[in-house]
């Protein structure tokens, strides 16, 4: 390999690491000034995260869902109860197999409006997607547009029940 090539290889490289540091500075001080997050739980039970933030009046906001794993939510889906399972899969992915008697919203489609589909901010609302991700990032904006019950279960990769088509 030339030396010219080596040496814009070794240039690009310290240009990638400067700006990782720079933006993790950044959103490090973001983070101390105007919001946290904290973890609550672990592998022996539910876990609630809490996302706290300030609003642009100084007043202190909490959004907070819960965590679970599939298989306790498989055995919450077992019994009828009053609570709506939402997959935020992709519709195609939904359209593929998802778990029985879910309503597809998809994360993308989750922004500063409530959802049609979920009209009852109260109700308790678990929501799964293909491995967990877009599970979590949808819990997070649902406990922020004021859903009060939200259960955060995972994915789809980790069900062993039946699927609808």
């Amino acid at each position: 390999m030339k030396k010219t090539t080596k040496m814009m290889i070794a240039g690009a490289m310290i240009a990638v690491v400067a700006a990782g540091a720079f933006m993790a500075g950044h959103f490090v001080s973001v983070n101390r000034e105007s919001s946290s997050v904290s973890v609550i739980g672990g592998a022996d039970g539910p876990t609630s995260v809490f996302l706290a933030g300030k609003t642009q009046e100084g007043e202190k906001q909490v959004a907070e869902y819960q965590s679970i794993t599939m298989g306790e939510a498989a055995d919450i889906f077992a019994a009828e109860g009053d609570y709506l399972i939402l997959d935020v899969r992709r519709a195609d992915e939904f359209a593929e197999g998802h778990i029985p008697g879910a309503v597809n919203v998809a994360n993308e489609d989750i922004r500063s409006t409530e959802p049609e589909e979920l009209p009852d901010k109260d109700q308790v609302i678990y929501v799964y997607c293909r491995s967990g991700r877009r599970s979590k990032e949808a819990a997070a904006k649902l406990a922020e547009l004021g859903y009060t019950n939200i259960v955060e279960c995972g994915g789809i990769l980790d069900w062993t029940g039946d699927v609808e088509k």
